[in-house]
């Protein structure tokens, strides 16, 4: 079935982002009328939650095309509008768990020309391990946070550094903590004041929110 393509061309000019593409729910011939419009205007095909059997066709379509399995995403082309910036961001989660969210995050900053660094696996279990990354996560001028189970680490980050923080729950845990849900009432319940919260398991929306408060800050 044919569609008619509106992509939002023009999200550049008002808030400096591009729109990234949903892979989960388009079909392979979506997906790939999609990327031909969008590299057709020089712009970045960034898209997001596609699987390995989808990512294959494009890759085979586009030559430079990469795609990131764990992450679940696919990029073709360049952004040939990075950001000009020194600041810096820091991807903090609780565990290997959390890696697909955090990678998500981590791509959709790097295309933009942001510097960042994960610091993996400094859950509040093993409390020791975060204290012992403190002096090193303090050199960054945001923070986004993700975890999965009960989501303490944004508490516990937000009560120790002043950085902006953007907390990610994400949908790694069993009984009650399944799907994120105790994580994200976790984030919204925090006590460390002035916490921002997003959508479970959308590491690409926390980097786009990151982006903003760099832009505000640059």
């Amino acid at each position: 079935m044919n569609f008619d393509i509106n992509f939002d061309f023009q999200r550049r000019e008002r808030i400096g982002l591009v729109e990234a593409i949903w892979g989960q729910d388009k079909t392979t011939d979506q997906l790939k009328r999609l990327s031909e419009n969008v590299l057709d205007k020089n712009e970045i095909v960034f898209i997001t939650r596609i699987n390995s059997e989808k990512a294959v066709t494009l890759l085979d379509l586009y030559e430079g095309a990469r795609f990131y399995d764990e992450a679940k995403c696919l990029i073709i082309g360049k952004n040939l509008n990075k950001l000009n910036t020194n600041k810096r961001v820091a991807i903090i989660s609780g565990g290997s768990s959390d890696l697909a969210v955090t990678l998500e995050a981590k791509l959709a900053l790097e295309i933009y020309g942001v510097n960042c660094q994960s610091f993996i696996d400094v859950g509040v279990a093993g409390v020791h391990r975060l204290i012992s990354q403190l002096e090193e996560i303090n050199k960054y001028d945001v923070l986004i946070v993700c975890a999965g189970m009960e989501g303490a680490l944004a508490t516990v980050v937000g009560g120790l550094l002043a950085q902006p923080i953007i907390a990610v729950p994400v949908s790694v845990g069993y009984g009650v903590s399944r799907n994120g849900e105790a994580a994200l009432n976790s984030m919204l319940s925090s006590c460390s004041p002035g916490i921002s919260v997003m959508n479970i398991d959308n590491g690409y929306g926390a980097a786009m929110a990151a982006l903003r408060i760099i832009r505000s800050i640059s």
